[in-house]
């Protein structure tokens, strides 16, 4: 069986599981918009990590948007390499529960990006999003160039005000630059898409974002 730490703290590196060298075997086309889901990418197209709770609903955000080349649902921010769901749920990996966006900045911004990701969870709640509770489930941001992150963190600043203003919280999203990302399990992969009325419990504060609002190009 595996060890479960509190849902609440990050696991030691000496005390997280080992995982594996192998990746996840996942099929190659994106089930909605078609496109590969392993890099290399097109030229022009980046990417960019989010997590924002269960990675179900948090994906078919994404995956909507125009602009978008395709997306993939994982687990990044962690220790253990290649994880399976089962280790990440006890808590063991330090990974969230992440989506992968590529996506073509002449067509959406990265701030459009950070504008969905913002209005689409609860960023003040810690190691949960609503009832789905344990660090897999943290807001987290996994920047791929120092300028995601310089946009990141004026992202997280603007929209703080705006959330004070509305009487609510302190953010505790998780901006970083951005590791390992190792993709879930093909049956996480475009999960909504597959089971329509699958569960999904994402939900924003009500709270507009003011970055993002026009696209890029």
């Amino acid at each position: 069986m595996f060890e479960t730490a509190t849902r609440f703290e990050l696991p030691a590196p000496t005390k997280a599981l080992p995982g594996r060298q192998e990746a996840m075997p996942i099929e190659d086309a994106h089930a909605v918009l078609g496109h590969l889901l392993w890099p290399p990418f097109p030229d022009g197209v980046d990417t960019a990590i989010f997590g924002m709770g269960c990675f179900w609903g948090a994906e078919r955000r994404f995956w909507e948007l125009a602009g978008v080349y395709t997306t993939a649902t994982g687990y990044s921010g962690g220790i253990t390499p290649n994880p399976s769901y089962q280790e990440v749920c006890t808590g063991m990996t330090g990974h969230a529960e992440v989506v992968l966006v590529a996506f073509d900045p002449q067509l959406v911004s990265y701030d459009a990006l950070l504008r969905v990701f913002w209005e689409s969870h609860d960023p003040t709640q810690g190691m949960r999003q609503g009832a789905d509770i344990g660090t897999q489930y943290r807001s987290a941001i996994y920047c791929a160039s120092p300028e995601q992150l310089r946009l990141a963190e004026a992202s997280r600043q603007a929209y703080q005000e705006q959330l004070a203003g509305a009487g609510l919280g302190a953010i505790t999203t998780e901006i970083l630059e951005s590791g390992p990302f190792y993709y879930a399990e093909q049956y996480h992969q475009q999960y909504l898409h597959k089971n329509p009325h699958g569960y999904c419990g994402l939900g924003g504060t009500g709270v507009a974002c003011a970055v993002g609002l026009v696209p890029a190009g």
